[in-house]
């Protein structure tokens, strides 16, 4: 049965170290969530998970699993599985046999293998390579054996270290999906990392956005891309990232190099300064007749979407800006074209506190 997953004000110190790999963590998984991890590389997603696991000691506080206090307890006495970057099959054991190697430590009945093992199999569509060894198999049926590895055992709770980091572009992508559907179909709680914003994007219930161990926001898909709490999760969730400038404060809104963006007052005097950090996504910066100044450095044509990069003058110097335009758009490099944003965000100064709209 799926099982709630709490970490209460858990940090993690490693021997050595200054400062915290993960610090003063609160987070609660809810039974049958598909909860994802993500940020930069170093930032604790990892740690935090293996502290799940019980790989990783905890230096303060504690993690339950369900209402239990799992903090002190051996890692094999969790009942989590882990899946892992790398696939860990053994090579000399057919699938069936990789699938079902834990049980049979476990000296799980025979019977009860087998049919573990068959429904696993039929979830992961691998029935037709059940007597296959690992060799025989593609990068992706590899992974749904490791995948299948996990489900057999039956776990209250998932766990997933960048499973799909060894995969080609397309494989991922398919693959992603097939974790994400099958995760659904059987509803055990699953906390899932990666670094790839895409990935959490499209696979999370809610997504947990980490920063040198500090949760800078939890929230589902789309409440991070249109409310992100600062100015770190508004440049790490996007693709391109979200455009971030350092603009001053002028009368009637902020000098987008020599554009004045209309701000209201009273959000810029949440500021108590004379300059904020402006956010305009790519998608919300539009090519326009009059605007700010934008000398074209690039031009990437992807299709559906052609992405402009420019370089904007402002009194702090030189800033490159993304624009997504429509395919047919596709101004000559060197030229110059006007940007006016359609929407913004407006961050502190340094970027560390709370969104100011």
């Amino acid at each position: 049965m799926p099982q709630r997953v709490a970490f209460d004000d858990v940090s993690v110190t490693y021997p050595g170290m200054d400062s915290a790999a993960v610090s003063h963590l609160d987070l609660e998984v809810a039974e049958g969530e598909f909860l994802v991890l993500v940020g930069p590389s170093g930032c604790g997603k990892s740690t935090s998970l293996r502290a799940v696991a019980g790989l990783e000691p905890v230096s303060d506080g504690r993690i339950l699993i369900g209402e239990r206090d799992v903090t002190k307890v051996a890692a094999k006495d969790r009942d989590v599985a882990m899946v892992f970057q790398n696939y860990a099959l053994y090579p000399h054991m057919t699938v069936a046999e990789n699938m079902g190697f834990a049980l049979k430590i476990a000296k799980t009945p025979k019977d009860e293998i087998r049919r573990r093992v068959a429904e696993a199999a039929k979830l992961l569509d691998l029935e037709d390579y059940l007597e296959r060894r690992p060799k025989a198999l593609s990068g992706g049926q590899r992974q749904r054996v490791a995948m299948g590895r996990a489900i057999v055992r039956e776990p209250q709770v998932f766990l997933m270290d960048e499973p799909l980091s060894n995969l080609d572009a397309k494989l991922r992508v398919q693959t992603r999906t097939q974790i994400a559907t099958l995760q659904r179909r059987i509803g055990t709680t699953t906390i899932y990392v990666t670094h790839d914003q895409v990935e959490a994007m499209t696979m999370g219930d809610r997504v947990a956005v980490l920063a040198d161990g500090i949760l800078q926001q939890v929230a589902s898909p789309d409440d991070l891309y249109r409310e992100p709490a600062n100015a770190f999760v508004a440049s790490f969730i996007g693709s391109p990232s979200m455009n971030l400038v350092d603009v001053p404060v002028v009368d009637g809104g902020v000098d987008l190099g020599g554009l004045v963006v209309p701000v209201e007052r009273a959000v810029l005097a949440k500021a108590s300064s004379d300059r904020v950090l402006l956010g305009v996504r790519p998608e919300n910066l539009r090519i326009a007749d009059d605007g700010a100044a934008l000398t074209v450095d690039l031009v990437e044509a992807l299709g559906a979407d052609t992405f402009v990069y420019g370089t904007l003058q402002t009194p702090a110097g030189p800033v490159t800006l993304v624009a997504r335009t429509q395919p047919s758009v596709r101004p000559a490099l060197g030229s110059t074209i006007h940007v006016r944003p359609e929407s913004c965000y407006v961050f502190s100064p340094d970027g560390t506190q709370d969104r100011l709209t």
